[in-house]
């Protein structure tokens, strides 16, 4: 069997330059000038054709990036009409929006209520709740023995024990291990992931080691180069079952 700690690491190509270091520090400072460090404050967005709310305690995905970029690489080529789509740690609920235009059925998922709540608004905002299932809870304990054919991930970049339900959108000390292992039981045959992971932070290397090492096939979907950080969309394709 092959090992898969000597396969070459997809994010190799993730790290910034030490000129997009020092860009990434000017840019702080300017958002913070202009206010827009608070990236969780209520405020009215729109992602492509979608307005989306920002409720207080939930991640902006516009001034985020990583979530308004995610969504954009959402359409009827990736989701099926007749798909069953999952999407973890969903915040706003772009991506489930986006997934819903197409999909069967979303069910989105999160662990903190506040973000429940904003997506439940922007599905009746965008006309989509009929087609959304939303569930507050931890990773895959809402969805119990459901199987999907699509699985949305944009998880925690940095390693280390949450605050607060805010704090759990930045830090884990434990998400890569859990997904790994719980995500084969919830794809349907044929079925995929889609993980966004960032040059930003230090736990992205691990979900792609600990998907690797349960087993799933990691191919590169999409890939966004910003001055001072990168973002990565991973495929994950489980093993065949025998």
């Amino acid at each position: 069997m092959l090992d898969a700690s000597s396969l070459p690491s997809l994010l190799d190509e993730d790290r910034p330059s030490r000129f997009g270091h020092f860009v990434g520090k000017l840019m702080g400072r300017a958002y913070r000038l202009a206010g827009m460090h608070r990236y969780d404050r209520l405020r009215i967005e729109r992602v492509l054709d979608l307005p989306i709310v920002v409720l207080p305690s939930v991640a902006n995905p516009k001034v985020l990036r990583t979530g308004a970029f995610f969504a954009s690489r959402i359409d009827s080529r990736l989701v099926a009409a007749d798909a069953d789509v999952l999407d973890l740690g969903t915040g706003t609920g772009v991506c489930a929006l986006f997934a819903a235009r197409h999909a069967r059925r979303v069910v989105a998922v999160d662990i903190n209520p506040e973000a429940v709540r904003c997506a439940a608004v922007n599905a009746l905002l965008n006309s989509l709740d009929s087609r959304l299932e939303l569930r507050q809870g931890d990773l895959f304990a809402p969805v119990a023995d459901r199987r999907f054919d699509l699985v949305l991930f944009n998880p925690p970049f940095i390693v280390g024990a949450p605050r607060d339900a805010r704090d759990a959108a930045w830090r884990s000390s434990d998400l890569p291990r859990r997904f790994a292992a719980g995500l084969a039981a919830h794809l349907k045959p044929g079925g995929c992931a889609l993980v966004l992971l960032s040059s930003f932070g230090d736990a992205c290397p691990h979900y792609e080691t600990e998907l690797r090492a349960s087993g799933f096939r990691l191919e590169l979907y999409a890939r966004r180069r910003y001055i001072n950080e990168t973002v990565t969309i991973l495929r994950a394709t489980p093993p065949p079952t025998s």
